[in-house]
C-alpha cells in the first residue's frame, strides 16, 4: 500500500508538470479520480445550475463513487502517466 501512495503523489506531483494542459473532460477525470483516492465517495450536496464549475466537479466526483481508494490510486496514476 504504501509504494501505491508513494508512486500516487509522485503522479499528483507530476500532474502538475504535464507538457500541455488536458482538455477539461480529462481535468475532470483527474480531479473525480483524485477526491475518492484522497476523500472516499462524495457524500457533499450537489451544488446548484448557477454553479456549473462546482456542478461539473461534483459529477466527476460523484462518477467514481463506489471505487475504492486505492482502485482510484491506481487509475489516477495511469492516467497522468498516459499525459506525460
Amino acid at each position: 500500500m504504501s509504494s501505491l501512495k508513494s508512486r500516487f503523489e509522485a503522479a499528483v506531483a507530476n500532474s502538475k508538470k504535464l507538457s500541455e494542459r488536458p482538455d477539461n473532460a480529462t481535468l475532470l477525470k483527474i480531479y473525480g479520480l483524485y477526491k475518492q483516492a484522497t476523500t472516499g465517495d462524495n457524500t457533499e450536496k450537489k451544488p446548484g445550475f448557477a454553479d456549473m464549475v462546482g456542478r461539473a466537479k461534483w459529477d466527476a466526483w460523484n462518477s467514481c463513487k463506489g471505487t475504492s481508494p486505492e482502485d482510484a490510486m491506481q487509475k489516477y496514476i495511469d492516467l497522468i502517466e498516459s499525459l506525460s
